[in-house]
């Protein structure tokens, strides 16, 4: 099992959610407002006068199998729109109760 954390614009939620339905991704938890700034290009999301946009974030745990598709869905929409901002990032899940 692998667990992808996804922070991206709150643009994007809709098509997330969508997104991982389609990949059989059922569980997650998602934070609607999250504060951030990317580490390379992209907009801040602060919530702010000055950055008014704000970030969302979704953690999920999926079988290993379903990673690199939902990584690939993710890399396309990031690459469509890459103002808006989106990144994932994928850690092993040592157990589960």
């Amino acid at each position: 099992m692998k667990s992808i954390l996804i922070t991206f614009d709150q643009a994007y939620y809709e098509r997330i959610i969508d997104m991982l339905e389609r990949n059989n991704c059922r569980g997650f938890t998602a934070w609607q407002e999250v504060q951030g700034r990317g580490s390379h290009k992209g907009e801040p999301h602060y919530g702010s006068h000055a950055w008014p946009s704000l970030a969302s974030a979704i953690i999920t745990v999926v079988e290993d199998n379903r990673v690199d598709n939902v990584l690939e869905i993710l890399h396309q929409m990031d690459v469509e729109t890459p103002k808006l901002g989106l990144r994932a990032f994928v850690w092993n899940i040592e157990k589960t109760i």
